[in-house]
């Protein structure tokens, strides 16, 4: 095993120890920093022209918004404030399919600002939702186990 592999498998193990010790509101919280990772990534990979690792970072932001941030939404609890968030999630996927075929910077950055107001705005709810709301199961979905609190 070379170190770089090496390297990966920790950090993977260490993902994965983050992801099953935490709460559904830390699991939104990781989406966010998770999509605003790639993104970051993706912006590095337009600058030294790296076409297909361009792709991929942006494949991997879409995912976590599309699959992991909007599919999470509890839209029939979560009333109008759901269905807003989920039509800004929809909106963040076009433009990061735009940033991917331009190679545009500025749409990725529009993007990244939006993830970063969102992710500020939850992390500011989290001590009043560990106040108020009962014990997260294990299988809790992140936004639906909060929606009803």
């Amino acid at each position: 095993m070379n170190a770089t592999a090496a390297i990966n498998a920790y950090n993977k193990v260490g993902m994965e120890s983050s992801i099953f010790g935490a709460d559904p509101h830390q699991l939104v919280a990781m989406l966010y920093q998770g999509a605003l990772l790639e993104i970051a990534k993706a912006k590095d990979e337009v600058a030294r022209n790296q076409t297909a690792a361009k792709g991929k970072s942006i494949s991997r932001a879409i995912a976590i918004i599309g699959e992991g941030l909007n599919a999470s939404l509890n839209k029939e609890v979560g009333g109008d404030l759901a269905r807003n968030l989920s039509s800004l999630y929809d909106y963040m996927v076009v433009r990061l399919v735009d940033a991917n075929l331009k190679k545009d910077i500025a749409t990725l950055d529009e993007v990244a600002r939006l993830l970063t107001e969102l992710s500020e705005a939850w992390a500011s709810i989290s001590p009043k939702i560990r106040q108020t709301a009962p014990p997260p199961s294990a299988s809790a979905n992140a936004h639906r186990a909060y929606t009803t609190a």
